[in-house]
């Protein structure tokens, strides 16, 4: 299996793509740097997706879009939040998603059975709404909305698409004190990913397994 994964260089992308490589499946991963085993993509800037395309052999059985920003995190209604920040955080969370995806439905197409997979957060469902990262919050409901939506565009191309929420996940962005490790998160997300197909495409669901409100 070709599996492409977007920001890979560490965290939960970075187990995904150590995870799949270790069971035997070739693995495309990217950052905005590149690195050791890994391609250069800013999955903003169109110029650089179209040539991150041209590169990337076809078929793609699964595309994870793992890539994204927790710009506001911490910060306070009276003076954070700045337009800039909207901005960026919008423009990866979300389009970057929709970009990545775009440019790869010619390899996407070419497998069959391709499932993209979309990585979101319950921070997104818009019945779960503590207050505060409101960027942040924004853009996963953003991106559910946009798993959502091109499940029902490629559902008759066969190609399954679901969000996922990774669990609280002890990374740069989850910190030390969240609930679980990297490799914990991840075999759960590969499980589900193993269990997407066009009966269940347009889910939203958690790690372990369960549904989660929109």
């Amino acid at each position: 299996m070709h599996i492409v994964i977007t920001g890979a260089s560490r965290g939960i992308g970075a187990e995904l793509k150590a995870q799949y490589e270790a069971a035997g499946h070739s693995v495309t991963g990217t950052s905005t740097r590149g690195g050791e085993g890994l391609l250069a993509l800013d999955v903003t800037d169109t110029a650089q997706l179209a040539d991150f395309a041209a590169k990337v052999a076809s078929p793609v059985d699964l595309l994870i879009c793992n890539a994204g920003l927790y710009l506001d995190k911490g910060q306070h209604l009276d003076d954070g939040f700045a337009a800039e920040t909207w901005a960026r955080q919008m423009q990866v969370n979300v389009a970057g998603p929709f970009l990545t995806v775009q440019a790869l439905l010619p390899q996407l197409r070419a497998a069959p059975g391709a499932k993209i997979a979309i990585i979101a957060s319950a921070m997104g469902s818009q019945q779960r709404a503590p207050g505060g990262s409101y960027i942040y919050r924004a853009s996963k409901a953003a991106a559910v909305n946009l798993a959502r939506n091109l499940a029902v565009d490629l559902k008759p191309e066969g190609i399954a698409v679901g969000a996922y929420h990774p669990g609280w996940v002890q990374t740069d962005m989850g910190g030390a004190g969240a609930d679980i490790d990297a490799r914990t998160s991840v075999t759960g997300l590969i499980a589900r990913f193993e269990a997407l197909g066009t009966g269940t495409s347009g889910c939203f669901e958690s790690y372990d397994g369960s549904a989660l409100p929109l």
